[in-house]
């Protein structure tokens, strides 16, 4: 369920990175349907082009490991909304490996998008909402930021950084710019749907050992962004804020999926 247009985002101009898709686009509808004003940055660009149809925002193509074509399009966000106030930076991507199998290249191509793409994001993200005279960022982590499971080495460590990262950020530029983090748990997304197509068994297992007693939806991630952009988080900075229904507080969200792609 959105949150109702009479919320107080009006007169906010906000970026969300990968809103194209699953978390960052459902993001991107609920601050729209706040007042904000949204641009939206994603690697496909016929993704990132239906969701601004979809509520009147402004689109633009980019890869996060490409700093100078990141910050353009950012820049470019930023001039055809008038500033930014706001920024959401949710792109990412996962596999999984035994730790001693990662080819090199591909350990590389998860840190690089996973953490090296939210500081390109973020780089060129705080003097314009340093300009506009303060606001909030709040960055996509994981629970395998702080629960990995195996096999997931590197998209577990460049989450853990990008937790460290917004902390870090938090303390340099308050108190203008709020800096957050949402952790999300097992969320039914582009990048998570996979798993249940190969076992579709995972559904039951993992509801079953989710407290909340299902898995996640876009939505419950988006409505806590759109919470730490709010007034309503304004005392709120350099935090992590898990949305994960329970579930690490039994295991991490693909424990045992190691186990059947290398068997023993």
């Amino acid at each position: 369920m959105l949150v109702s247009a009479s919320d107080p985002l009006g007169g906010d101009r906000a970026v969300v990175v990968g809103g194209g898709s699953g978390i960052g686009a459902s993001v991107s509808r609920h601050l729209s349907a706040a007042g904000a004003r949204v641009a939206i940055i994603d690697l496909d660009p016929e993704a990132a082009a239906g969701v601004a149809g979809e509520i009147d925002g402004w689109s633009a193509a980019a890869d996060v490991t490409d700093p100078a074509g990141v910050a353009s399009a950012i820049d470019a966000a930023a001039e055809a909304l008038g500033g930014l106030t706001l920024a959401c930076n949710a792109a990412g991507t996962s596999s999984q490996s035994p730790l001693a199998r990662w080819d090199p290249v591909e350990w590389s191509r998860l840190v690089s998008v996973n953490l090296h793409g939210i500081y390109h994001c973020m780089r060129a993200e705080v003097p314009h909402v340093l300009a506009a005279g303060g606001g909030a960022i709040v960055n996509v982590a994981s629970v395998s930021a702080i629960r990995p499971a195996a096999g997931e080495g590197p998209y577990a460590a460049a989450k853990a950084g990008v937790i460290a990262l917004s902390s870090s950020a938090a303390l340099e530029y308050g108190p203008m710019v709020r800096v957050n983090c949402v952790s999300p748990g097992m969320i039914r997304t582009p990048m998570t749907e996979p798993i249940f197509a190969i076992w579709p068994d995972e559904s039951a297992r993992l509801e079953a050992a989710t407290p909340m007693g299902r898995i996640g939806s876009p939505d419950d991630v988006a409505e806590v962004v759109y919470f730490l952009c709010s007034p309503m988080s304004r005392f709120v900075t350099g935090q992590n804020i898990v949305v994960d229904g329970g579930l690490t507080l039994h295991g991490g969200a693909i424990d045992g999926i190691f186990d059947r792609l290398f068997p023993a």
